[in-house]
């Protein structure tokens, strides 16, 4: 059985628009809007196994897209540690040489944060482990030729920063590609899993 899965990236939230990190923001009216306003546009499929993110911006993203999604972890966004809640204008005022080193060095973090490397591991982790339940369904299922022929579909809701780091891990790329990758708000990644493993599809949610 393949694996097709859809990563969303949640809607956007006032301190997004503020240019601060984010602190486990929720939407604003208008970020809901755009997400209730995505929902015909992203057209999800009905059948999917939804996964969401635990912070509040993507579980709300979830209810706007009129959804139902187990949380994941795995899913939360990057640990921006002191940096949380915080300008980014100010951060560039304060440590502009690790805000420097962070925007173009995978390795590097914030103060008692997560690097983008770290990140991408964590992501991979994830994403092995939803074939690997696959690969485990199958190998018990009395039917397991002919559900080799169907195709899971996934959808989980998160952040634009795991969105690029699934994309590093599908393609085995270099993490140093990262801040290369430009993911908007409500954004779609397709992800499908072969006997090739991970390959990046072209967005189409249909």
């Amino acid at each position: 059985m393949d694996t097709r899965l859809l990563l969303v990236s949640h809607a956007a939230t006032a301190a997004q628009r503020a240019g601060r990190f984010p602190a486990d923001d929720p939407l604003d009216s208008r970020g809901r809007a755009e997400a209730e306003a995505a929902r015909a546009r992203l057209a999800l499929p009905a059948d999917a196994t939804v996964f969401t993110s635990p912070a509040a911006s993507a579980r709300e993203t979830v209810a706007a897209l009129g959804l139902s999604a187990t949380p994941a972890d795995a899913l939360a966004d990057v640990d921006y540690g002191k940096w949380r809640g915080q300008r980014l204008a100010d951060i560039a005022d304060e440590a502009p040489r690790e805000l420097a080193a962070w925007t173009r060095e995978p390795d590097a973090a914030p103060p008692g944060g997560e690097s983008f490397d770290r990140l991408v591991r964590r992501i991979g982790e994830w994403l092995d482990a939803q074939q690997a339940d696959v690969r485990s369904c199958n190998a018990v299922n009395e039917a397991g030729f002919a559900a080799s022929a169907h195709r899971r579909t996934i959808v989980a809701i998160t952040h634009a920063t795991l969105l690029r780091a699934a994309i590093v891990h599908a393609l085995d790329a270099s993490p140093t590609v990262f801040c290369r990758i430009e993911i908007t708000p409500l954004s779609v990644v397709e992800l499908r899993h072969s006997r090739r493993g991970w390959s990046w599809w072209p967005s189409a949610t249909a």
